[in-house]
């Protein structure tokens, strides 16, 4: 196969992120080893996998001579406070905007880090966000700016590339490690990062299996964008087309309560981690996928004998705007 032409990026992330041993949960579940890729240590404001998208779609946004980012999220949006963190790196202005009402939300979690980095926060107020997008992208033309907008997420071909490399990087850890992988369970929500991990699990020869938990779609649907948009990062990548369908796994088995609403499967999973481990999930998406992986490791969905690799996906600073369903003050 072709070597992928990465394009250029800026530098956010503290890499490479640690792998470590879940060896106190794994004998709490008396389960499979259990392993964690900890990009919640990325760096940038807290952390997290967007870090990784973000050094691409800033260098193609300052490549382009933009002077402003835009992107959209829901008010505890780890996405929108990594952008803002970037933007704030490099000088650029950046504006959110947010699904929902500010009458609606409290001034914490990813919210207050939003204000602190200085992101211009704009309200949906119930409409689509995306004349919205369109609408504050005008107004800074207007005004004398180049605006560059970075989509839901940052799951396009130039964010997915970020995971297409940190799967190599994985790789190069586990190779040094002598450590062999089944099976990577991470988050699934707009589909960037679990399109990179499998274009690179393709490119790089992993053997194992990569499966997504879906936070808040039907599997059919993310299995459907996910592959294309893998798809679509090959052809980016100057890999030619590769159809990557067959290669997308995806769990929607938990998707049912809804994006952003906290049950007792999350609960336990961010409760488990933190007293087993110290280290911290989100409500939204690791608390979700791993409650999910902890689910299917009850129901026997892995033997014994298989090694598990939880790939941490960051998200803490939203557990501030939880407070009031994780326990008492």
């Amino acid at each position: 196969m072709m070597k992928p032409k990465f394009p250029d990026r800026v530098s956010l992330v503290q890499r490479p992120t640690p792998i470590e041993p879940l060896e106190r949960l794994s004998r709490t579940l008396k389960s499979s080893e259990l392993f964690i890729k900890r990009d919640d240590l990325t760096g940038l404001a807290g952390g997290g996998n967007k870090t990784r998208k973000l050094e691409f779609l800033i260098a193609e946004a300052l490549a382009n001579d933009c002077d402003h980012v835009i992107t959209v999220g829901g008010p505890q949006s780890n996405h929108c406070r990594q952008t803002a963190a970037a933007a704030a790196r490099h000088g650029l202005g950046c504006s959110l905007v947010l699904k929902g009402s500010l009458a609606d939300c409290r001034a914490n979690g990813n919210l207050l880090l939003d204000r602190i980095l200085g992101a211009y926060l704009h309200w949906t107020e119930g409409q689509p966000a995306g004349p919205i997008v369109n609408q504050v992208a005008r107004q800074l033309t207007s005004l004398g700016h180049k605006p560059y907008i970075i989509p839901l997420g940052g799951s396009n071909v130039v964010g997915a590339t970020g995971y297409v490399l940190a799967m190599q990087e994985l790789l190069q850890q586990l190779g040094e490690m002598a450590l062999n992988i089944d099976v990577i369970v991470h988050a699934s929500s707009s589909g960037g990062t679990q399109a990179g991990v499998v274009l690179g699990a393709h490119v790089y020869d992993f053997r194992g299996k990569v499966l997504g938990i879906s936070i808040d779609r039907p599997a059919d649907d993310l299995r459907a964008q996910v592959a294309a948009l893998a798809t679509a990062t090959a052809t980016h990548l100057g890999l030619g087309t590769i159809g990557l369908l067959k290669e997308v796994e995806v769990n929607d088995d938990f998707i049912e309560p809804g994006y952003g609403v906290m049950t007792e499967l999350e609960r336990e999973a961010i409760e488990l981690l933190a007293q087993k481990e110290g280290i911290l999930l989100d409500p939204v998406y690791t608390g979700r996928a791993m409650g999910g992986l902890i689910d299917l490791i009850r129901w026997g969905a892995f033997t014994r004998t298989q090694r598990i690799l939880f790939w941490h996906t960051g998200g803490w600073p939203a557990l501030f705007a939880y407070g009031d369903q994780l326990g008492d003050p």
